[in-house]
């Protein structure tokens, strides 16, 4: 028996749309997007356009042409942050994010460019207020994650994005754990830049994702090469999207992306994230039973995503894993979720934690499967 528990990491899996919309993008289209005047390439050029498009639809996005292709959401917080911060601006950050934001905001602390961290709560909760109580004369951005990687904590972005429009500071929003299973709509929030993964929650392959960038919003060009169009130009391009997007497209990935977008609007956003949640709250409640078993993340149901993470009195997260996945055949994830600073303010560093996160595609029988697989586990003496 094969149980897939990781989707937090990559969604698992994925739609059959998706594998037929990257295998005939390879064996049917085939040609390179913007790059020749044949119908290859023009077909290959209409998969971006579609996707585009049908991204934004799906957030609300105001112009679809200021949504920039990227190879995951860390190549989008990249662009998002080092395309826009200088020498001489404020950012503030919470301690809950995960290294693909905290990474570039540390770099640019290093070239001039003044960082907060707000403290988050035990439950890994951020008080909006904590965000207004940093404002100062040079903030240039607010940038923070929608939902937790390592707690599945939602935090109130629409509170945070009306302190940022308000202060007339950018607003970030990552949504590696949240685009996909919780609506988005970045013009009612208030969203200047919205980064996302294709491959999570928007049940794409792997080495897809994107940036989305409100209008009158400038970027700078944090990578050059060519770009299919102003080819006699020395310098690199600022014109959307193309000037961000240097070099040739993962063209088969992004019909997938397309395909996974495509299924979230048949199957619909908030019925995939109240599936997901409610898989995790049943095993959160059969858990809870459990001697020696912690369970991380906001008290209140309502602030709580689809996914878990846990640990145990007597129990190393990381051994857990690895046997329930050679003696049960669970994949799971343990350890600190590339997210260290979100352990320290939850109590769980350095060990870590395990993280089960549940899919569409997972039961409740799954569940329960994981729940008997962790019980028959238990230490001696453990209840």
């Amino acid at each position: 028996m094969s149980i897939y528990l990781d989707n937090a990491a990559t969604s698992f899996p994925k739609p059959e749309s998706v594998y037929e919309a990257v295998m005939q993008t390879m064996r049917e289209v085939g040609g390179s997007p913007g790059r020749s005047g044949h119908s290859r390439s023009l077909d290959a050029s209409r998969i971006l356009m579609d996707t585009r498009e049908a991204i934004a639809r799906l957030f609300n996005v105001a112009d679809s042409s200021r949504i920039i292709f990227a190879g995951n959401a860390t190549e989008a917080l990249n662009l998002a942050t080092l395309g826009i911060l200088q020498q001489g601006d404020h950012l503030i950050i919470s301690s809950m994010e995960h290294n693909s934001l905290f990474r570039p905001a540390f770099m640019l602390g290093s070239k001039g460019v003044e960082l907060s961290v707000v403290q988050a709560s035990r439950e890994g909760l951020v008080d909006p207020d904590q965000f207004k109580r940093e404002l100062r004369p040079n903030t240039r951005m607010i940038a923070t994650a929608h939902v937790s990687n390592v707690t599945g904590g939602v935090q109130d972005i629409e509170e945070i994005a009306r302190i940022a429009n308000e202060a007339g500071v950018l607003m970030l929003l990552d949504a590696a754990q949240s685009a996909g299973m919780i609506e988005i709509d970045m013009q009612r929030l208030g969203i200047d830049l919205l980064a996302a993964p294709g491959h999570k929650g928007l049940l794409g392959p792997q080495g897809t994702g994107f940036l989305a960038v409100a209008p009158g919003i400038s970027l700078r060009p944090i990578k050059a090469g060519g770009t299919g169009s102003s080819s006699g130009q020395d310098h690199q391009p600022e014109g959307f999207p193309e000037g961000f997007e240097a070099g040739t497209h993962n063209t088969p990935g992004i019909a997938g992306l397309g395909a996974g977008i495509k299924f979230l609007y048949e199957t619909g956003v908030s019925n995939v994230g109240r599936h997901e949640k409610q898989l995790a709250e049943y095993a959160r409640e059969r858990l809870a039973t459990m001697e020696g078993c912690k369970l991380f993340g906001p008290l209140t149901p309502m602030r709580r995503s689809g996914l878990l993470s846990l640990a145990f009195d007597g129990l190393d997260a990381a051994m857990l894993a690895f046997q329930l996945d050679r003696e049960y055949g669970i994949a799971v994830r343990s350890g600190l979720h590339c997210a260290p600073r979100a352990h320290r303010t939850i109590g769980s560093y350095p060990e870590g934690t395990l993280r089960m996160s549940p899919g569409w595609f997972n039961t409740i029988q799954d569940i329960d499967y994981f729940c008997n697989a962790i019980f028959s586990m238990k230490p001696k003496g453990m209840q």
